[in-house]
């Protein structure tokens, strides 16, 4: 009577357990047919959304536009002025017309109770510090686009890291999807065999105990699924609760060579580049600065009229019509050591900027050592999870058998389907790490 008892509750509860697990998967899934988003799409995606990298663009084109009117100052600047002037009479006559006498003006700052004004004006400014100032915004431009860079192989690595987790997290999920249903079909077996008196009770309670924490675990899995799929979607899509599905990772790409990676990393680095244009500004900064001390040269040539009348010639035929040009050099005599401090200034930054170069390139010689040897780890570790695979796969198959004939225990094939979860998870993973690792070594060589 007891053993009936034992049986009705085992039933019930894997009704519960069976009814459960429907819920558990359809939920956070939308109906129709997912969206396919390979990492190609996903990159682009992410990089027309993300804030942070959509800033380090503006960035760059601000800096390019800094630098184009740098050395636009550089260029000589064209103005056409034009002006009529009218100034009340005071009275009185004078000489200073162009041709007789004219009615002076009230204000004696002033030519003529009349004067009319229409000239082209070219001027010119030519000094060192403009040279540098130009040199500062053209490498201040070269470091905003090896910015960019960097944050977008940050974004792409960020990309990366996301979508292979949810393909991770999926495959995980199916994994335990299977071993959930492998262990309903034990439990159910188990049932059966006590009902035949084949087997103790205590094999369906293993089996029982079996069944329900491969429940919990796909309740887990699936809120990690929906969690992940949410986190790489904020970066894809306009509605985060898009349904879409990526690509599984395959773990095939080949390895290169130590030195393939060294020359590439090398020469296509964009925190080298950042460092190195720093230096760079920091040097014209110090030439800016010291360019304080040299002259400066002005030049203005002006053509059009300024007379009392608005028209090419005057009275009795006079020319209003002509041309001035005018020069001037500025030198620097004194201005309390403003100078020499602004100098010292850019020398610290200059050698700070030394310093930072110096730690990017020990820093990538470092990155690429881990990076190179985490990819080679990953990928001599496929083979033995495939193998652990295989192996464990054998091992459920004998054991069941095994226990069918009434040769092993319950605890036994409980034991086989654990291995077999673990081995098919890691596995899982191992590929997810290949493939991280190697996009981080094309993101090093810039191949991504």
């Amino acid at each position: 009577m007891a053993n009936r008892c034992w049986a009705i509750v085992v039933k019930l509860s894997l009704v519960l357990l069976s009814a459960t697990t429907c819920k558990v998967t359809a939920w956070g899934q939308q109906p129709g047919t997912p969206e396919h988003v390979s990492l190609a799409n996903a990159i682009q995606r992410a990089e027309a959304n993300e804030p942070v990298f959509a800033s380090a663009v503006a960035a760059q084109r601000f800096t390019r536009i800094d630098s184009y009117l740098a050395k636009a100052a550089l260029l000589p600047s064209v103005t056409y002025h034009n002006q009529m002037l009218y100034t009340q009479p005071n009275g009185q006559t004078n000489q200073g017309g162009q041709v007789g006498v004219q009615s002076s003006p009230v204000f004696i700052a002033n030519n003529s109770i009349h004067e009319y004004t229409s000239q082209a004006s070219v001027d010119e400014r030519i000094s060192l510090s403009q040279i540098a100032g130009a040199q500062v915004a053209s490498a201040n431009a070269a470091v905003a686009s090896a910015e960019l860079e960097v944050a977008r192989r940050g974004l792409v690595a960020a990309v990366v890291n996301l979508y292979y987790t949810v393909s991770a997290a999926e495959s995980r999920q199916k994994l335990l999807e299977e071993g959930l249903a492998e262990a309903r079909n034990f439990t159910e077996m188990t049932t059966k065999r006590e009902a035949a008196r084949e087997v103790a009770h205590a094999d369906v309670v293993k089996a029982t105990l079996q069944q329900q924490q491969r429940q919990r675990d796909l309740l887990d899995a699936t809120i990690g699924a929906q969690r992940a799929r949410l986190e790489l979607a904020v970066l894809l899509f306009p509605d985060p609760r898009m349904h879409y599905a990526p690509d599984a990772p395959t773990g095939q790409p080949a390895l290169p060579t130590r030195d393939e990676v060294n020359r590439m990393a090398s020469a296509n680095n964009p925190e080298i580049r950042s460092a190195l244009a720093t230096v760079n500004a920091a040097n014209a900064g110090v030439r800016s600065a010291k360019a304080a001390y040299l002259p400066d040269v002005a030049l203005n040539v002006t053509y059009g009229i300024d007379a009392p009348q608005f028209a090419k010639r005057g009275p009795d035929e006079v020319r209003n019509l002509g041309y001035s040009i005018s020069g001037t050099v500025d030198v620097p005599v004194w201005n309390w050591f403003s100078t020499q401090k602004r100098i010292r200034q850019s020398e610290i930054l200059r050698d700070a900027a030394k310093v930072n170069l110096t730690a990017a390139q020990r820093r990538l010689v470092a990155t690429l050592e881990e990076s190179y040897a985490e990819a080679a780890a990953a990928r001599d570790q496929l083979v033995l999870l495939e193998k652990s695979v295989q192996t464990a796969e054998e091992s459920m198959r004998l054991t069941k058998l095994r226990y069918t004939a009434g040769e092993s225990t319950a605890l036994e094939v409980v034991d086989a389907q654990n291995s077999l979860l673990t081995a098919q998870t890691s596995q899982v993973d191992g590929l997810v790490r290949y493939e991280t690792a190697w996009a981080a070594l094309q993101l090093l060589t810039g191949n991504l």
